[in-house]
This record gives structure tokens, C-alpha cells and sequence, in this order.
């Protein structure tokens, strides 16, 4: 099924925006100028013309698969100036679905957390770069001393630095599912051969490049995950957010240590607290999550605007300048 949109084809395009319950109560804003797309866990399509679409992320926060009632204060803001950011360094890398982050075709209710995009046909796959063992890969390698078919060496432990970054894709999953890893050849039979090949040299070129980058501002992006689309003409372009805290795990190098989880800047202040007796939530059941806490919502907000500034050098009040 061809697909023209520019969010993750697992959450944008099964899930209509006018969906009642759960994704009615995730809607930013109603903008009438646009037809609504699409809802996500943290973000909104609206269709601006027949090229063209408006891309607005919240500031929801998602934990265990669940959308949490509580919001997180300028964390649209931070995905939207972090993604543009990176879009532009990588620019000479491989070209991107961003046409503008300050457009008049963005209304003044939602400029800041909002980027005008291309429209693509979205390739169902979810291209992760690992140079870190952690998360799913961890627990695959665990099991099979494997991530995705890639053999790794004996002795790895949780946060170990891997000899090379390695390509680990995965299936895009339903609302309310897990990705599933996959191995090339799996990727292969969907996208053809040459494709995958070129999604796997890409994601890495991409990874190694902004590595590198982070590692000047004292973070270690220990993985990520990138959706690419292709344009009319058949061109591989990078699509969705781009390196943010919610598609990436960015450690503090000067805090590293493998051997134990690391401290990150990104949601997982939230994921310990839901999961800590202080918060009474039983994982397990069918109870949604409780409100955050004043002191759980302070902190990560302070986690991913320091993530955005360490990384950019740029104060997140400039934005957008």
C-alpha cells in the first residue's frame, strides 16, 4: 500500500485523526485552516495542499504504551528545533521532507512545535543505528548473541560500546505494539535488495556523522531511529523527526559507565517513576498510568531542553528566532 505522508507509517496512516476516545483526547489544536491527517502518540498531520503537510508535535509524553494525561511543558518545542537542526547538518548527507520551520502557511498557535514537509511515500521500515548495546538489542543479544542477524562479540554488557555501529532495523508496529527487530533479508523482502541496502548505508553514514557531532558536546548518542520516504521521482529522502530525544538515546559521556544503565536525556525519568512504588501504578493491569507528579514533569523537561542545548550550543528561548 502506497503511502503519502510523512510521520511513521505505523502511527499516522492507521490512525485517523478523527478517531474518537484515546486519540481525540491527544489532539493539539483544531486548526481549521487544514484538514486533520492523522494523530500519533505525540503528534498531528493536517493536510496544507496536494504537496504539502503540516507536521505538529506536542507536548504528550508516551511510557509503556500508554499516552499519558500529563504533559510535558515546551517538549513539542524541543523535538520540532532539535529535528530542524539536524535536518540541516545532515543536509549534505541526504536531503529531507523540512520546507520550512517559519512559513505563513503555519498558524500562529502552533509556530514553534510545527514544520511544513513534503509529502512522501513512507517506507515501512524502521531503520535503527546502534553503537551501543542497550534496550531491545540488549535483551536480543542476551538470547542469541545477535541484534537483528548481526553476530556481536562474547562478554558484551548493558551500555557496552560495540566495534562498529551496526544497522538493526524493525517493523513499524500498530498503536499499542512493539516494533519487531528484523534482519536485512527481511527488510529486503519488502523493499527490494538494492533498497535495503541503501537504507542500511544511510542510516549509518547518518549515525556515524552526527556521533561524532554529539561526542564534541560531551553526549554519546548510543542509538537511533531513522523513517525514510521517497520522493515523486523515486529519491530517498529522511523523513519524520530526526534525532530527538524521543527517537534517540543520548547518554552524558562524562557520566558513562557500561556495565549498568546509563543516565539519559530523554524520557526515562518518567519510566522509573511509573514503575517505582511511589507511584502506585501496577504495569501489569488495564488502570492507564497516573498523572505526573510537579517534580517528575520539572525534571524531564529540564532533561530535554538540556538535551537540545548541549547538543545545538542554541538557548531553546531563541526559538524560533
Amino acid at each position: 500500500m502506497t503511502r503519502f505522508h510523512s510521520y511513521s507509517a505505523a502511527t499516522v496512516a492507521r490512525r485517523p485523526a478523527d478517531r474518537a476516545g484515546e486519540a481525540e483526547s491527544r489532539t493539539v489544536v483544531a486548526l481549521s485552516e487544514y484538514r486533520p491527517v492523522a494523530a500519533g502518540k505525540v503528534r498531528e498531520l493536517y493536510e496544507v495542499d496536494d504537496e504539502h503537510l503540516l507536521m505538529v508535535a506536542s507536548d504528550r509524553v508516551s511510557a509503556y504504551d500508554h499516552v499519558l494525561e500529563t504533559p510535558i511543558p515546551d517538549k513539542g518545542r524541543v523535538l520540532t528545533a532539535m529535528s530542524v537542526f539536524w535536518f540541516e547538518l545532515l543536509g549534505d548527507l541526504i536531503d529531507s521532507h523540512l520546507v520550512a520551520a517559519d512559513d505563513p502557511r503555519i498558524p500562529d498557535e502552533v509556530r514553534g512545535r510545527a514544520l511544513l514537509v513534503r509529502k512522501l511515500e513512507m517506507l515501512p521500515v524502521e531503520c535503527v543505528a546502534r553503537g551501543y548495546l542497550s534496550g531491545s538489542g540488549l535483551a536480543e543479544y542476551r538470547e542469541t548473541g545477535r541484534v537483528c542477524g548481526v553476530p556481536l562479540p562474547d562478554g558484551l554488557t548493558e551500555a557496552s560500546r560495540l566495534p562498529e555501529p551496526i544497522f538493526t532495523p524493525a517493523t513499524k508496529a500498530e498503536l499499542g505494539e512493539h516494533d519487531e527487530n528484523v534482519s536485512l533479508d527481511a527488510v529486503a523482502a519488502t523493499v527490494g535488495r538494492e533498497r535495503a541496502g541503501q537504507l542500511r548505508d544511510t542510516t549509518l553514514r547518518i549515525y556515524e556523522r552526527a556521533a561524532e557531532h554529539a561526542r564534541t558536546r560531551g553526549v554519546i548518542l548510543a542509538d537511533t531511529k531513522f523513517e525514510f520516504g521517497l520522493a515523486a521521482d523515486g529519491t530517498l529522502v529522511l523523513g519524520d523527526e530526526v534525532l530527538t530525544p524521543d527517537s534517540s538515546r543520548y547518554w552524558p559521556a562524562d557520566e558513562y559507565a557500561p556495565g549498568r544503565s546509563q543516565p539519559s536525556f530523554d524520557k526515562q525519568y518518567v519510566r522509573d517513576w511509573l514503575t517505582s512504588p511511589e507511584s502506585g501504578w501496577d504495569r501489569a493491569s488495564d488502570v492507564p498510568p497516573p498523572p505526573l507528579p510537579a517534580e517528575v514533569i520539572a525534571a524531564t523537561r529540564a532533561r530535554y531542553v538540556e538535551a537540545y542545548e548541549r547538543i545545538t550550543g542554541r538557548d531553546l528561548t531563541a526559538w524560533p528566532s
